[in-house]
């Protein structure tokens, strides 16, 4: 039976039902919708609405339903009831009779789906939070086992400047920092209370909304009735926060598929990561980080569609806000499936350190190094940044690199240049003058390491 029933002479035909059910999704909200219960139970007791003998016997059998769906979780959703606050009111009176029906006193399904669906979050923020942290100390470990590595920095995808691949992997840990700081921002704000708003007024029984709320693990109770119901901008803080993460995975997997690719050659892939091809045998393609690709337009769509759901609803709750969940139940288990493929591929990756280095050395990426020596001669940069300029056409023309220049032909351009020019060009000098914060030096990228170690204790 509908828990609104009563208003109505006839019931709803079986497309509506269908049309108008939750509990095929919401579902997910099966332990949160049990343990808010039992809180619930217990502040109707301090009221005097339930007796201590009542308020145990209620109690055990919610804690005895609580093992039955965390046995079966999906058994839940068949159950045929309009959504999960239904099915355990229904499951309850199973168990203690008309004794389950004073459980609803005070409380609407709209106070009580907006502290489920907090609570999932938040637990689901934690899982986040631990996954990102391992991802993160896998990087690490990947600067750490492959500090002095030298790999071609880019921009526009042309040969810029050497760096250590370490200080790639640690560019991706100051991301994934971020992604945690976000979420952690996200976890801290939508950590209050929203039982005992009612429906939208607020309840009418004296509960202690405070250590009711305290008692489920928040912060603190909402402050006003009317938002505590219709309030989902936690949904999209998660939903923004996995989109911005899945942006940075989205960016470390087409990094990592070009440096797999057969033209760069810089790393291989582990198999476990990898499949083949059905028709060329040779194939071994980057499958895992191509999905985490692909599967960011997905979180995307869960956040943008959030947003023009909740765009023009007036207070306080609508039956809109049920499209609230699905895009967050598929959003956020595959961001947590991106982070750990990620971490896999990171863990299994084999860096062709002779490949990147020969990268490194050609397209002339110390010409900057160069533009530098002059400045250092007292050459204003602009002038200087003309010269190397010609130097590197010259190079070009020549076939050679900028280090295979003789000093007649350096000479030829500027009388500035002496011999000493040549120890400047040499790729160890280039990753080395980068000394100041933030730089790719060995002294840098290592205390960066360092810090990053530290942190993820």
């Amino acid at each position: 039976m509908a828990l609104w029933g009563g208003r109505f002479s006839t019931g709803p035909d079986e497309a509506f039902k269908q049309f108008n059910d939750s509990l095929p999704f919401d579902y997910q909200l099966a332990e949160q919708d049990i343990i808010g219960s039992v809180a619930w139970a217990g502040a109707l007791e301090q009221v005097n609405v339930l007796s201590s003998d009542e308020h145990k016997e209620l109690v055990s059998a919610l804690y005895e339903l609580l093992e039955e769906v965390k046995a079966d979780p999906t058994a839940v959703a068949t159950s045929g009831a309009e959504d999960i606050h239904s099915h355990v009111e229904a499951a309850l009176i199973e168990k203690v009779g008309d004794l389950a029906k004073k459980l609803h006193t005070g409380r609407s399904r709209n106070d009580q789906v907006a502290t489920d669906f907090r609570l999932w979050c938040r637990d689901t923020a934690d899982h986040i939070l631990k996954a990102i942290a391992q991802l993160k100390a896998e990087f690490v470990a990947l600067a750490e086992r492959e500090l002095g590595t030298i790999l071609p920095g880019y921009t526009h995808l042309q040969r810029a400047q050497p760096v250590l691949f370490s200080h790639w992997c640690m560019a991706y840990v100051e991301m994934l920092e971020r992604d945690e700081s976000r979420l952690q921002d996200a976890k801290a704000r939508m950590n209050y209370c929203p039982l005992g708003s009612g429906a939208l007024a607020g309840t009418a029984y004296p509960i202690d909304r405070q250590a009711l709320a305290q008692g489920l693990g928040f912060t603190g109770a909402t402050k006003n009735s009317l938002d505590g119901v219709s309030d989902r901008d936690f949904v999209v803080e998660l939903l923004s926060c996995a989109s911005i993460s899945m942006i940075h995975l989205s960016r470390m997997s087409e990094d990592l598929i070009f440096y797999n690719s057969g033209e760069a050659g810089f790393i291989e892939l582990a198999d476990n990561v990898t499949s083949g091809s059905s028709l060329m045998p040779q194939k071994k393609n980057p499958d895992a980080l191509e999905l985490i690709r692909g599967k960011t337009g997905r979180v995307f769509g869960a956040f943008s569609a959030m947003m023009m759901t909740l765009k023009a609803l007036p207070l306080a709750y609508n039956k809109d806000m049920q499209e609230d969940k699905e895009g967050i139940f598929d959003a956020m288990p595959t961001w947590l499936a991106c982070i750990h493929m990620a971490q896999a591929c990171i863990k299994g990756v084999k860096v062709k350190g002779e490949r990147t280095l020969a990268a490194a050395k050609g397209g002339h990426a110390n010409a900057t190094e160069l533009a530098d020596y002059l400045v250092v001669k007292g050459v204003p940069f602009r002038e200087g940044h003309h010269i190397v300029g010609v130097l590197v056409q010259l190079a070009i023309s020549e076939g050679k690199t900028l280090e295979e220049l003789s000093l007649d032909q350096y000479k030829s351009v500027s009388d500035v240049f002496e011999n000493d020019v040549y120890p400047v060009l040499e790729i160890d000098a280039c990753i080395k003058a980068r000394q100041a914060l933030g730089g790719t030096s060995i002294e840098q990228v290592t205390g960066a390491i360092k810090a990053a170690k530290k942190n993820n204790r």
